[in-house]
């Protein structure tokens, strides 16, 4: 046991995964008091929206290895508020013809607002997740810092670009010095009953549902042209521009031509949805992206502060300039990056560091 950890209370938020499950045990062996909390965000009851969310079982996952590691185990029901910030951001950027980030949201307003004042509330000194990232203290600053994970494919500094100093000095993740396949073999190791569970797919509140007959559901269908932005012609018909993002290729349904199709934009106030020919059409490509807020981790952005940036989940950060001019904040790419798209986070990097980001205008 490691004395400095002994009296340190920690609720681990657990999903029935084996990540946060490992997150757990490694606490356990650290000498933390630790707490499994299982966070019921999501089950569609009563909303009249369809989805295959299994939490009865991640519950009941979540649940055997608390008992497992003799250690007490927590429901904390977050259903009215998630519903509230994550869902219906999600339906209403999808209306506005945006692409929303839900796991982005879930972590500012639920993981690292909600679960995280609740733990404090009752008795806990930090919370711990199962993300694949690190925190360190930086004595220069006297700040904490985020970091990638060690496990660069895993990595989801991305999805914590809201977190703000004050919850990262109150929240651990013990997996982000791991990789993947060590995390499993820890699993094995402490002989944790989720040790061959598969890891989860897609959006948490969806789950196997096609995200298209999700968003369907509340938004409905509507048909409408798709134009050929250089010849301006008619090319075919769709059935709401709110199912379409820039970049995509699938669901656009017209064959026979040199190359394919791939979505440049959209207008979901003329219900128009705009294409290119070939994977390099021009519309695809953008330098410059506008933001609509700016959120820093740690330090201060500057005007004309040289990072990199990823204009989405696994997206390499891409060196540029960050421009603040007025109130506008701009992040202008030293190469034109493919498919940006309005409604996700541009976040930025200086090296491993987490540096913070905001929202695609």
């Amino acid at each position: 046991m490691t004395d400095s950890n002994s009296n340190k209370k920690v609720f681990v938020g657990m999903s029935g995964g084996v990540d946060s499950s490992v997150t757990a045990a490694l606490l356990q062996e650290q000498g933390y008091s630790v707490t499994g909390v299982y966070m019921k965000n999501w089950s569609g009851d009563d909303y009249g929206i369809q989805a295959d969310c299994p939490w009865e079982e991640d519950q009941k996952d979540a649940e055997s290895v608390c008992k497992h590691l003799n250690i007490p185990f927590r429901s904390f029901n977050f259903e009215k508020q998630y519903r509230e910030k994550v869902v219906e951001y999600f339906f209403s950027e999808y209306e506005k013809g945006r692409t929303p980030n839900p796991d982005v949201m879930c972590n500012k307003e639920i993981k690292f607002e909600l679960f995280l004042n609740k733990a404090i509330e009752e008795g806990a000194d930090c919370i711990a997740t199962g993300h694949y990232v690190r925190r360190i203290f930086d004595q220069e600053s006297n700040e904490y810092q985020l970091l990638k994970g060690v496990d660069t494919k895993k990595d989801q500094s991305y999805f914590l670009t809201a977190i703000t100093q004050e919850q990262l000095s109150k929240s651990i993740f013990p997996i982000g010095e791991y990789e993947k396949p060590q995390v499993r073999e820890l699993a094995k190791k402490y002989n944790l009953p989720t040790a061959n569970k598969p890891d989860s797919q897609g959006i948490c509140f969806i789950g196997e549902i096609n995200v298209r007959d999700f968003i369907k559901q509340r938004l409905g269908e509507a048909e409408g042209k798709i134009i050929d932005v250089d010849s301006k012609a008619i090319v075919g018909l769709h059935n709401g521009a709110h199912f379409y993002t820039i970049g995509q290729r699938e669901g656009i349904g017209i064959g026979g031509t040199p190359e394919p199709y791939f979505v440049v934009g959209t207008d979901v106030s003329k219900n128009e949805v705009y294409v290119g020919m070939g994977s390099n059409h021009p519309g695809l490509f953008s330098t410059q992206v506008e933001l609509e807020s700016l959120h820093a981790i740690s330090g201060r952005f500057k005007d004309d502060d040289n990072v990199t940036a990823s204009v989405r989940y696994r997206h390499k950060p891409q060196p540029g300039t960050l421009k603040i001019q007025d109130k506008i904040i701009t992040f202008i790419f030293d190469e034109p990056q493919r498919a940006i798209t309005s409604g996700q986070s541009l976040v930025l990097y200086d090296g491993d560091v987490c540096l913070g980001g905001g929202v695609i205008a």
